[in-house]
């Protein structure tokens, strides 16, 4: 299909859309991947996405059960009539992914990247490649909580409840803890969706938690140590409120540069590193602390770590833990 100069033009006259295409110059995604990605509304990209294909510059391919978009292969040959225009955009492409909005997007991408690789959902059955029907990571999660006793378990920093209600499959009891009522909501319907019923929901801040000292045996902070205004202290609110013997656990960000994520996501802290998240779960009270690597990837700028600890009978929390962390 061939567009007049003049349509073409005000169809890439749009930030969106260049986004999409060059996002789509580096990898074919699926509508609620680029959604992920761009942080606008899923009816906004199909629209855009429906454009850029009746321009031929996208199309659609179904593949596994999803529709996945990538660029025509048109362009690089010139056979659509974009051929002088393309290298120009290519180049263009280039230019912004040094800026912070293409760092951003760049970032994003590889998070989709790796969950589809967590997921066994890349093979491209190529050599080597070894499919196997059924396999994720989160159905080993869910066997790995076979093992466990039946444990209390508080969920700071919930969000929407994700991690809560695969605790929920294992645990005891959950205690979910976030700032927003509006996100508590959601995960609440969340919940009762799934006919999960050994969940609390509370509204509380990290640094001043709703819950009764040594009330559990585990506290998790998963991605919200740096949301907290004071992490020392909110180390330590969590210590408080685990029984001796029990543990704290975080998945947490290794220290980055991408400062974007302060505006888009709200985060306080970009990340820390790994003596830094040692020497605060020591000075929180705990023994027995330990930080590896959780998951890390080639181009992601975020490597997520893995911290924990133990409450040891009668340990005093240190004078350090209500120091602001550095």
């Amino acid at each position: 299909m061939r567009t007049e100069p003049a349509a073409l033009f005000r169809l890439l006259g749009d930030d969106a859309r260049l986004r999409i295409l060059r996002l789509l110059d580096a990898e074919r995604l699926n509508v609620g991947e680029l959604t992920s990605i761009l942080g606008i509304a899923q009816s906004g990209v199909s629209r855009h996405l429906g454009l850029l294909k009746d321009a031929g510059l996208v199309e659609e391919r179904r593949e596994a059960g999803f529709t996945f978009f990538r660029l025509s292969p048109g362009l690089e040959s010139g056979q659509n009539g974009f051929g002088p225009i393309w290298p120009l955009l290519r180049s263009q492409f280039d230019a912004t992914a040094a800026t912070a909005e293409g760092r951003a997007d760049g970032a994003r991408l590889e998070e989709v990247r790796r969950v589809r690789k967590e997921n066994f959902d890349d093979h491209d059955g190529g050599e080597g490649t070894q499919i196997v029907p059924g396999r994720s990571w989160a159905a080993w999660a869910r066997a790995l909580g076979h093992l466990l006793p039946e444990l209390e378990i508080a969920d700071l920093g919930c969000g929407e409840g994700y991690l809560t209600i695969e605790a929920s499959r294992f645990a005891k009891r959950v205690v979910a803890v976030d700032r927003s009522e509006a996100v508590l909501e959601k995960a609440r319907r969340s919940a009762n969706r799934r006919g999960v019923e050994n969940v609390e929901w509370k509204r509380g801040e990290l640094e001043q938690l709703p819950l009764e000292d040594a009330s559990v045996d585990v506290a998790l902070l998963s991605q919200a140590l740096h949301h907290a205004a004071d992490p020392a202290k909110a180390l330590a609110e969590a210590v408080r409120i685990v029984r001796p013997g029990g543990r704290v656990l975080l998945l947490e960000l290794r220290k980055h540069d991408e400062s974007w994520v302060r505006d888009r996501l709200g985060d306080k802290w970009l990340g820390f590193d790994d003596e830094e998240l040692k020497r605060l779960l020591k000075d929180a009270g705990l023994d027995g602390v330990r930080v590896s690597v959780g998951a890390r990837r080639q181009r992601d700028p975020f490597t997520v770590l893995i911290a924990s600890g133990m409450k040891t009978a009668g340990a005093a929390i240190s004078k350090k833990a209500s120091r602001h962390a550095r």
